[in-house]
């Protein structure tokens, strides 16, 4: 595999994400053009800028957003209401935060209802659980890869990205080995270069969130292979 190939591979698996709080609208534009230009899986970005961004890239490419972000302390009945409006206003995939302290506190019912309300509100869209990985001990990690596994979403993802610490490589290989084959693994957060994003892949993460990769791959951008 060259370079360009190993890069477009890289490409095809990034949820190109930019969620500062103090992102504009032609921020939010400019990583759309990217993710259509270098065939990113998704671009995520936050909830009040789907619509816009649906109808300005169509259906070439995909749009994320985030549910109960960053905390996820969010009630239920809140996180199931961002869910469905932003479904309604055009977004593909639902990228939704637990509430970590239940998780702490060993209300596994309650977590497990909460996603499997979510994935409703989702119908056919997709759904990643974002478990903050930082935040808990190998013992929390692998009863949420079950708790995931049971309710029907499709990925379990690491990080928010504003919490103490991103993806590690232990954790997506602890994920990855304690999540049912039909649960996909995603990383996020840290993601800072292209040996970075294809060490994830190898320890089995099938997406990445970063705001990083594609800024790398233009700075060698000839114009050859994109």
């Amino acid at each position: 595999m060259n370079t360009n190939e190993r890069n477009q591979k890289i490409l095809s698996v990034c949820d190109h994400t930019l969620l500062a709080q103090a992102a504009t609208w032609d921020q939010i534009r400019a990583i759309c053009d990217d993710g259509m230009k270098y065939g990113t899986a998704s671009v995520c970005i936050p909830p009040v800028f789907v619509g816009r961004a649906k109808e300005y890239v169509g259906d070439k490419l995909a749009i994320c957003t985030v549910i109960g972000f960053p905390n996820g302390y969010n009630s239920t009945a809140v996180k199931v209401f961002e869910t469905k409006d932003a479904i309604d206003a055009g977004a593909d995939e639902i990228d939704m935060v637990i509430n970590i302290g239940e998780l702490k506190a060993k209300n596994y019912d309650y977590l497990l209802n909460e996603i499997k309300a979510i994935k409703e509100a989702c119908g056919d869209k997709i759904l990643k659980v974002i478990i903050e990985t930082c935040l808990l001990t190998d013992e929390e990690k692998i009863k949420m890869c079950e708790i995931v596994g049971a309710s029907g979403a499709d990925f379990i993802k690491t990080s928010t990205g504003f919490s103490t610490a991103g993806a590690t490589r232990e954790d997506v290989k602890l994920m990855r080995e304690n999540s049912p084959a039909h649960v996909k693994v995603k990383a996020a957060g840290g993601i800072a270069s292209l040996d970075d994003a294809a060490d994830f892949m190898a320890l089995g993460a099938d997406r990445l969130g970063t705001s990083r990769v594609v800024k790398i791959i233009k700075q060698t951008d000839t114009g050859s292979g994109y």
